[in-house]
């Protein structure tokens, strides 16, 4: 079956099933609902490969993430795919595994599949794919990346509203030793939150102090570990922010195992604000940087670039807040609960 046999059954030009079958607008209304018709009784499916050779056009965006099995980009998945069938566009999808030579070549191979757009969404390894595609005419979107390069659009990620804001939080709840549990320093995105998390602390006239700094990797088992380690010293923190979520589900697994309860006893804080968060016993107060809009702007700025007359010269940026979420895993400092209830006999 192809568009000739679909064009002599609906009784029309093969120009016409093939306008009608892009949704060219302006096919008389009448011929196109018969063109369709025949399509759905036939059981048709376009070519789409032939298509793409005449129109120039795959409408096939790629989307690469660090990987699959955190809960945070799973979320971002489904978002862009949702936005993307809404477009009419397919996505062809690859995760890195924290490897930059592996990022590199999922870029390569998606050029080489004529995708129309690469959204790079992997939160660190992006500026090693800046030289050597810096010649390549498909558009990119990068997460904090800050460089201005034609056909680069840049989702910049602003980590110190939310991380000010979690550690004004807990400066409130009286908390005086507070430690920090990043991620992989070698990535930019954790480096950037441990900035923030002391330049928050300098704010209010509070020291990082660095021995409650313990560097993680994002996981839950690097969570349990630093909480661990934490414990072992001999002034625990009374509060851990974490540098992730799933890090954060770790600390409070760990404290579980250990018997401190949180928050009566540790107050825990996480970053990202994965749907996992708000089912933690107790709900996980965290940082919100949303997958959604993290998608959503990721596409903008794909379906922007796909869609210029003329190249500019430096790509576009935007801007994603962050923002404090409060739910159960936070409470009043133990010895400030003390202090008060003795203060009230």
């Amino acid at each position: 079956m192809d568009i000739r046999e679909i064009a002599k059954r609906a009784k029309v030009s093969t120009a016409t099933v093939s306008r009608a079958i892009n949704r060219v607008p302006t096919v008389d209304p009448l011929l196109s609902k018969r063109v369709w018709k025949v399509v759905e009784e036939v059981g048709y499916y376009p070519n789409t490969q032939a298509r793409a050779l005449v129109s120039g056009k795959t409408r096939i965006f790629g989307l690469i993430v660090s990987e699959i099995t955190n809960p945070f980009f799973p979320e971002i998945v489904q978002a862009f795919e949702d936005i993307a069938v809404q477009h009419n566009y397919e996505i062809l999808l690859t995760s890195t595994v924290h490897d930059p030579k592996r990022m590199e070549s999922s870029v390569r191979r998606m050029i080489e599949r004529r995708v129309e757009g690469v959204a790079v969404l992997t939160f660190g390894m992006e500026e090693s794919l800046l030289e050597d595609l810096r010649f390549r005419k498909v558009p990119l979107v990068l997460v904090d990346v800050g460089s201005e390069v034609a056909r680069v659009s840049n989702i910049r990620i602003n980590y110190q509203h939310g991380i000010r804001q979690a550690v004004q939080h807990l400066a409130a709840l009286r908390h005086e030793h507070i430690g920090f549990i990043t991620g992989p320093l070698n990535l930019k995105s954790a480096r950037a939150r441990k900035d923030a998390f002391e330049e928050s602390m300098r704010e209010i006239g509070m020291r990082a102090e660095p021995g409650l700094v313990v560097e993680g990797d994002h996981t839950m088992e690097g969570g349990m570990k630093a909480l661990a380690h934490l414990t072992s010293l001999g002034s625990r923190p009374s509060a851990i922010l974490c540098s992730n979520d799933m890090t954060a589900i770790g600390v409070m697994r760990e404290a579980y195992d250990c018997g401190i309860a949180v928050p009566q006893e540790l107050s825990v804080v996480g970053f990202d604000d994965v749907r996992l968060a708000q089912f933690m016993t107790p709900p996980l107060t965290t940082v919100q940087m949303s997958q959604t809009d993290i998608a959503k702007l990721a596409f903008k700025a794909l379906l922007t670039e796909v869609g210029r007359e003329t190249t500019s010269s430096t790509g576009t940026e935007y801007v994603l807040d962050t923002v404090l979420v409060l739910r159960k895993s936070t409470a009043l400092a133990p010895a400030s609960t003390t202090s008060a209830k003795e203060g009230s006999l």
